[in-house]
């Protein structure tokens, strides 16, 4: 159901008071007035607390300053007028004893009459007293119709016309702004050169950024990570690869769904931070990272209102690649978290909108600890797929010395022993492979030289790999995998001390 119809459903039904959460006033006011017009052409009254109530010749300047006066003016018109009452950033006076208790009152009388108020707010604050009172409608980011419209009749005014690809393009990077921005940052480039050019994405992108910074809860993280970069994890790539069209619309037509999203579950260091750059490149797909911390917020109400905007700028991006990394440290021990049910509540609505969302948002989630996730968060039917990513095997240590020597030194690739580095570094995780080449490196840089094959083995003697100094949280989450509870993301993943030895002993 649409915002037009579902607000003038609640007209029709009498719902006396409706909050609407949006920073896009004019928009939503525009839409207001034409539900209005649908609706046997009622009446709209604005009041702020600046100017009080326009539009109204009768009332202007009308409860400038005093926000019980605006509510009274609800009560002075006749009760057989039909009317709409908005009333701009109204939820910074809900607090207020007499405000609230007024517009309780009114609810009661207004339930008899076609009137109807409004409340805008940039967020969604609702105090308790209320909360049974209130009717949130949430109004949605400009779909790409709207968008197209817009930016036809900016060309329309420049006299300019687009090819149907470029107009495409252009839709697509602007949806997830607002259509205040959208006009923006498009008369930002139709002034710069005069017309709307194909080079002009990027210039909208650079405004995408901006706007997700400014929310302070999702990240634009800019990405130039290729599958190649990924050392072994064949079954994980191969999966991926065979996905990578399903986005299309000849995917839609073949009958194929979204796909849904992709849990990695294993080691620190392993890969599974650089897979998730890996698929927005290859999929050539946005990237939006979510730190889950950043929805959790102070004041009552204002988290499960962050998760929600959350949601609702992924499905405007869509599609996308939405990243969430150590999901396990997020929403470890939802239950028993003592803060009034807050997590329960975010967690709740974050799981129901993975196993029903329609849009193209990819989700792709990373854990460290299995165990510390609810059981729910593992049913199927949230992700699509479960994989495992453990310590590279001795020729995927060879791949990931590769990957990194071939970027650092490509011209003397050739010198360096990489069957020998392999062999010589088991329980090695990809991560500490990387550092002990940049402890090599500052060797060679110190004596004015370049780094060797020795200087690399050096460096990992030195270090101590996470496989022993956690030996046993490792050997556990191998036990998980090979349990069959998880796709291997390797060819070939070692199985822990304690299962080889079952294999080999199954008496004891």
């Amino acid at each position: 159901m649409s915002f037009s119809e579902e607000f003038e459903l609640l007209l029709r039904a009498r719902y006396p008071l409706i909050y609407i959460p949006t920073q896009e006033e004019e928009r939503v006011e525009a839409a207001i007035a034409q539900s209005a017009r649908q609706q046997g052409n009622r009446s709209v009254y604005i009041w702020d607390f600046v100017d009080g109530y326009q539009g109204n010749p009768n009332d202007v300047g009308f409860g400038k300053r005093n926000p019980l006066q605006a509510l009274e003016l609800i009560e002075k018109v006749p009760t057989t007028v039909a009317a709409i009452f908005i009333l701009r950033d109204f939820h910074r006076f809900l607090e207020d004893v007499s405000v609230a208790r007024k517009l309780k009152n009114l609810t009661r009388s207004l339930k008899s009459q076609p009137k109807n108020i409004v409340i805008l707010s940039p967020q969604l604050t609702v105090p308790d007293d209320l909360s049974e009172t209130l009717t949130v409608v949430e109004f949605p980011l400009p779909a790409g119709a709207e968008i197209r419209t817009e930016i036809q009749r900016l060309m329309g005014a420049t006299g300019q016309s687009l090819e149907a690809r470029t107009l495409d393009d252009l839709v697509r990077s602007c949806q997830g702004l607002s259509m205040e921005r959208i006009r923006r940052v498009l008369s930002r480039a139709i002034a710069t050169h005069g017309e709307l050019r194909p080079q002009d994405v990027d210039l909208i992108l650079e405004e995408k950024r901006q706007t997700i910074r400014q929310t302070q809860i999702l990240d634009f993280y800019p990405t130039t990570a290729n599958m190649t970069d990924i050392g072994g994890l064949d079954n994980l790539k191969d999966w991926l690869v065979r996905r990578g069209g399903s986005f299309s619309e000849r995917a839609r037509q073949y009958g194929l769904p979204h796909p849904r999203g992709l849990l990695l579950v294993g080691i620190q260091g392993t890969g599974k931070s650089l897979t998730a750059k890996a698929i927005a490149h290859h999929w050539h797909l946005p990237l939006l990272r979510l730190d889950v911390g950043r929805l959790f917020a102070g004041l009552v109400g204002e988290s499960e209102s962050r998760t929600r905007q959350m949601i609702q700028l992924s499905e405007a991006l869509a599609p996308c690649i939405l990243w969430i990394d150590e999901i396990d440290k997020a929403f470890a021990g939802v239950d028993s978290r003592g803060d009034a049910g807050t997590t329960s509540r975010v967690f709740g609505t974050f799981i129901t909108w993975m196993a029903e969302k329609t849009s193209p948002v990819f989700v792709v989630a990373t854990a460290n600890n299995i165990q510390a996730l609810p059981p729910e968060m593992l049913r199927k039917g949230r992700f699509d797929e479960i994989f495992f990513v453990g310590l590279p095997t001795q020729e995927e240590r060879k791949a990931i010395f590769g990957v990194h020597l071939e970027r650092l030194r490509p011209h003397i690739l050739k010198t360096f022993d990489l069957e020998r580095l392999a062999y010589e570094t088991p329980d090695f995780s990809g991560a500490e492979i990387e550092q002990m080449i940049v402890e090599a490196m500052h060797t060679g840089f110190s004596q004015n030289r370049d780094f060797t094959t020795e200087d690399i083995l050096e460096a990992a003697s030195q270090l101590i790999p996470l496989a022993r100094t956690a030996q046993g949280q490792i050997e556990q989450l191998q036990d998980w995998a090979a349990s069959g509870k998880a796709r291997l993301a390797s060819k070939y993943t070692p199985l822990s001390t304690r299962i080889q030895q079952q294999i080999q002993h199954p008496e004891s």
